[in-house]
């Protein structure tokens, strides 16, 4: 999994609903600076956290989050 790119993906997705990353954050129940850290590729989120925005993005956490071709941490 790149976080850079995933963060992309994810700020990618939520400017298409048209939400602010504030907006998504009480969503998903956590900060905006967390959101924030997500979205640049400065944080990795918990496994729940993942699988929170995988729902709230209607996917798998398999599909949000690329971990072909990553290396394993």
């Amino acid at each position: 999994m790149d976080a850079k790119i995933t963060g992309c993906f994810i700020a990618q997705l939520r400017k298409e609903l048209g939400l602010t990353q504030k907006e998504l954050g009480e969503r998903v129940h956590v900060s905006r600076q967390a959101i924030n850290a997500i979205e640049t590729g400065k944080f990795d989120p918990s496994i729940w956290l993942a699988h929170d925005l995988a729902q709230f993005f209607h996917m798998t956490i398999e599909e949000l989050f690329d971990f072909e071709g990553s290396e394993r941490k």
